[in-house]
């Protein structure tokens, strides 16, 4: 409802306006009821429409859906029968390869078979002709016993014999046929002894062999000392040179310093040279003070060690043997045997090992085992001391034995190892085996390293031999010879000379490769002491 003022409209005019008002109302609430009506219409009618063509939409994927899945359905069938189609000349393939087998197996069934019949046949008949032999035998020897009956009347009346007499002709006979036979027999039951001996003594050789299996390394030719760190390299070498020229000089070794990472190498032939020198570089490098009185301190030091080293090293030797009652000397000896090698060996373990093969096959052949294990132990110790004393190994050997006591019998296992003598007992030619396996096993000895090492030893017995020389060692793997003299013997100028004369006799005797450097090295000392 619209109010106006008064002053302005009267009551007619405002009911005219308001009945205008209600019919404009009026008119639109139809309009809007109209456009209502037709909007909902229009809808639905959009709707059914738009339902109608998704009927059809509906209806072309179902007959598109019905039509893949047809074609789908037809691949597949396709392929199952492609598979059953494979599967089965797969499955005919293999029955044919089966059958082809079977035919195979039938054939040789049948062969054998064959094969079977004819060996029946045959053996039918064997067994014919034997049973006929058989029969011909017999009638045969019916016809030879009647021969012989005849034959012997025959016999008697030509030779006018009786029974008595022709049986002792007979006899006589027989009995030089009877020695024939016993001598043929008891040389072939020599041959078959020997024989079995030969295969006996192979067993117990193998069983000995197997029952000592021993693992060789071969000797090396350097020691690696390793140090503390780098810096140490330069305390070593000392001002100038002079601390490993003095460790040089005293040790007869030849010191390497390179870039090795906190290693120092030791080279030398001379096995307890190279030991010394490496006993005394590392009690110097534990001390720490590095100079040349030290140096000849502890060197000195380090060979009092080695020395007590190579005892410990025969006794326990001898506990390791079961060895006991050897002289200290004989002890001693067999220590040093821990320093020397020969074509590379170790010649202690090899006297060790050849005690323990000799004893094993002693005990198989009821020989001396005791007595084989002490021979075998001293069968080298003339390598202890064969480069002081000329002669062979087994000799030296040999007398050492003699003068430390030893009886007749292991002086002459040691003597005749290498038939220097010939063997006189079951001993000696066992400790001649064993010595032979321990030599040739795998790996055991290097003919390279004992040349080489005889080699060094020649070249510093023949610098050694001038006048005036103090001490010679071969190092640089005998690429250098340094002598050291004496200073009171020998002056500068003849040292010069000393060596130009040390070089063309090598050149003279030696054969080497490349060339030799000859050091003279004369050093005079003067000390006194501040009291």
């Amino acid at each position: 409802m619209y109010f106006y003022p008064r002053a302005f409209l009267s009551e007619k005019e405002v009911s005219r306006i308001v009945d205008q008002n209600v019919w404009w109302v009026i008119a639109i609430f139809f309009s809007l009821l109209s456009g209502i009506t037709f909007g909902y219409f229009y809808r639905k009618y959009i709707a059914r429409i738009k339902i109608g063509q998704a009927e059809e939409i509906a209806k072309r994927i179902i007959e598109e859906n019905k039509e893949r899945g047809e074609a789908i359905k037809k691949e597949a069938l396709l392929e199952a029968k492609e598979e059953i189609h494979q599967e089965r000349a797969e499955v005919e393939r293999e029955i044919r390869s089966r059958r082809a087998e079977i035919q195979k197996l039938e054939s040789r069934f049948l062969q054998k078979e064959e094969n079977i019949d004819r060996r029946m046949d045959s053996l039918s008949k064997k067994e014919k002709a034997v049973l006929k032999k058989e029969a011909d035998l017999s009638t045969r020897e019916e016809e030879i016993g009647a021969i012989r009956e005849e034959q012997l009347k025959q016999l008697e009346q030509i030779a006018g014999l009786s029974p008595e007499e022709a049986r002792k002709v007979l006899l006589r006979n027989v009995e030089a046929e009877s020695r024939h036979e016993v001598a043929k027999l008891i040389r072939q039951i020599e041959e078959e002894a020997k024989e079995t001996a030969d295969k006996k003594g192979r067993e117990i050789i193998t069983q000995a062999i197997q029952r000592s299996a021993a693992e060789h390394t071969m000797e090396s030719t350097v020691s690696v000392v390793s140090l503390p760190s780098d810096e140490m390299k330069g305390r070593i070498i000392g001002r100038e040179g002079r601390n490993i020229r003095t460790l040089e000089t005293l040790t007869g070794v030849d010191l390497i310093i390179d870039d090795t990472p906190e290693a120092v190498i030791i080279s030398g032939f001379d096995i307890i040279r190279r030991e010394i020198a490496r006993v005394a570089l590392e009690k110097l490098i534990a001390d720490g003070r590095i100079h040349p009185s030290r140096i000849e301190e502890v060197v000195v030091k380090a060979r009092e060690d080695i020395e007590r080293s190579i005892k410990e090293e025969g006794e326990q030797a001898c506990i390791d043997m079961g060895v006991h009652g050897l002289p200290a000397e004989a002890v001693r000896l067999l220590g040093k045997l821990k320093y020397r090698t020969s074509f590379g060996q170790n010649v202690l373990s090899h006297s060790k090992e050849v005690a323990r093969l000799g004893s094993i096959m002693a005990a198989e052949l009821g020989a001396n085992v005791a007595l084989v294990k002490r021979a075998g132990l001293l069968h080298d110790v003339g390598k202890a001391i064969d480069a002081e004393v000329e002669g062979p190994h087994a000799l030296i050997g040999a007398d050492i034995a003699r003068k430390l006591g030893e009886s007749k019998t292991i002086v002459n296992v040691i003597a005749s190892h290498h038939m220097e003598e010939s063997p006189r007992t079951v001993e000696a030619v066992l400790i001649q085996a064993a010595d032979a396996i321990s030599a040739a096993r795998p790996g055991a000895r290097r003919e390279n390293l004992e040349t080489y090492v005889k080699r060094l030893e020649k070249l510093e017995g023949l610098a050694a031999s001038f006048r005036g020389v103090e001490k010679a060692f071969a190092i640089q793997a005998g690429r250098e010879v340094r002598v050291i003299i004496q200073s009171e013997d020998i002056n500068d100028d003849e040292s010069a000379a000393l060596s130009r004369d040390i070089a063309k006799k090598i050149e003279v005797e030696l054969e080497y490769p490349g060339q030799i450097k000859v050091t003279v090295i004369r050093e005079t000392r003067f000390i006194n002491y501040a009291k």
